[in-house]
């Protein structure tokens, strides 16, 4: 089943960043949920999908391949196929990404055009429910790619004022002094004997980390509803039929 898809999202940097960004395969990855990599030399990456349908479980492994990257235009093309690892259902897809700036404001946009194969079972839900599962999953990704820049951007924050900490040496010789003469004379506010609660040490930031599988149902439910009331209406109005129709063959 071939289709294509165009979705488009915007991140909180300027193209210059946000290109740097999506070139970094390896640490963007788990903003696609499902997605693993297990190798990236550069140009060629490896890596794992694993799909739910309901019950069922599949994982995708293939290859993708970065065929243009051109930093000017900020254009990247990249192709992907992949098979099932047990199964004979294969996807394939070609994506074509420009990065712009945003209108009226400082993000950057990308659009993507994608061009998709995909055969085996997934393929049984149809054009328009694998179209939607696309739009969910560029929403996923988009949300957690913003995630991941805003904890890159705290992170760069933190360093920052720990380098302007380090830098005000007097302040900082002048309160390491005060604290030795504090725990000397017993007015220390934390440690033991202290009533003051010990200082919260922050926990490290997670990273924006992909879910185990893509749940398909979970994606599209309403879509698949759509598609199976119809039927499941029909085949009860066609057993009511013939329920009716042996009944009265039986009275004749």
């Amino acid at each position: 089943m071939a289709m294509e898809m165009d979705h488009s999202f915007t991140v909180p940097v300027t193209p210059e960043r946000a290109w740097d960004v999506l070139l970094d395969v390896e640490k963007i990855a788990p903003c696609m949920p499902g997605a693993t990599v297990d190798e990236f030399d550069g140009e060629v990456v490896t890596g794992r999908i694993k799909v739910k349908v309901g019950p069922v479980s599949l994982t995708y492994r293939g290859t993708a391949k970065f065929t243009e990257r051109d930093p000017d235009a900020r254009v990247i093309l990249l192709e992907a196929s992949g098979k099932e690892t047990r199964g004979a259902g294969t996807a394939s897809a070609t994506v074509r990404a420009t990065l712009e700036p945003e209108s009226g404001g400082e993000g950057t946009t990308a659009t993507m055009h994608t061009t998709m194969n995909v055969t085996g079972r997934p393929a049984q839900f149809g054009r328009g429910v694998m179209v939607e599962v696309g739009g969910k999953l560029v929403e996923q990704f988009a949300q957690n790619l913003r995630q991941l820049i805003a904890e890159d951007g705290a992170a760069g924050g933190n360093v920052a004022a720990t380098t302007a900490d380090e830098a005000d040496g007097g302040t900082s010789a002048g309160q390491a002094a005060a604290a030795v003469e504090g725990e000397a004379t017993g007015t220390s506010q934390d440690g033991p004997g202290s009533t003051q609660p010990s200082p919260e040490v922050p926990a490290a930031a997670t990273t924006a980390a992909s879910a185990d599988s893509i749940n398909l149902v979970k994606l599209v439910g309403p879509a698949l509803l759509k598609r199976v009331i119809p039927v499941a209406v029909a085949a009860a109005g066609l057993a009511l039929l013939g329920r009716w129709l042996f009944r009265r063959g039986a009275k004749g």
